[in-house]
């Protein structure tokens, strides 16, 4: 089946495509919407939304990329219809646990004539987050804004430890561990379809109390393996 795949460039988009691929579908291109709305945006991811491009061609698939208009349903209506016009039978989104998101996916599916799959939907969180690490994902976390995550974590580079420290404190102060609630949002570096690997540079910049973001200054890609998880974590620049 010829599938689109919704694309952020953050942990779950890339995750729903990666499960795509690995169950058969031929992924024709991904689907890039940069809200206008910036942070205000409930449908759309909106850190790093600028760097798919260069995801995108280190995943070898083409990118339809768009920005959104106030209107942010007609938007996505519109850019399934492109989809479809270019042979795409159903569009597979990364939705976790928000009914408000992934009820306006389906409906912008359907009204379009696509079918849809969320993978992700309502899986374990705690599950989902140590598989990213073990299945090859290097995802950075470049924003949180909620209480109980500390702002040292932005610009830091997912593992093991790093993993169960977000758990920990997600029991602790009551957020998602996975984000869903907009706690923190990421960017993929590099994952098993890339063909390269994704450096940035940056600053982390505090944008109210508990709201930290890292601010890509240039990006780049690289052969696969050149940086190491720990080149990535300790400083800004790869």
């Amino acid at each position: 089946m010829r599938v689109c795949s919704m694309f952020s460039g953050g942990k779950d988009s890339t995750y729903a495509l990666h499960w795509a691929v690995l169950h058969g579908f031929d992924v024709c291109c991904l689907l890039s919407l940069r809200p206008n709305r910036g942070w205000a945006s409930m449908l759309f991811h909106y850190p790093g939304i600028q760097l798919t491009e260069l995801q995108a061609r280190a995943l070898r698939i083409p990118l339809i990329s768009r920005e959104a208009g106030e209107d942010e349903e007609a938007s996505l209506l519109e850019i399934f219809m492109e989809a479809k016009e270019r042979g795409c039978e159903a569009v597979v989104a990364g939705a976790l646990l928000s009914d408000y998101q992934r009820l306006r996916f389906a409906a912008a599916a359907e009204e379009a004539g696509l079918r849809i799959f969320t993978p992700l939907w309502r899986i374990s969180q705690e599950d989902y987050m140590r598989s990213l690490v073990r299945e090859g994902f290097k995802v950075m976390i470049v924003s949180v804004q909620a209480y109980g995550l500390p702002g040292w974590l932005v610009g830091r580079v997912l593992d093991e430890e790093l993993v169960e420290t977000v758990i920990r404190l997600a029991k602790r102060y009551g957020f998602n561990p996975a984000f869903e609630g907009g706690e923190a949002e990421t960017l993929v570096l590099d994952a098993p379809l890339f063909r390269e690997e994704l450096c940035v540079e940056g600053v982390v910049e505090r944008l109210g109390p508990d709201h930290y973001f890292y601010k890509v200054t240039r990006a780049w890609l690289v052969p696969k393996g050149v940086i190491s998880d720990r080149e990535h974590s300790e400083c800004e620049a790869c």
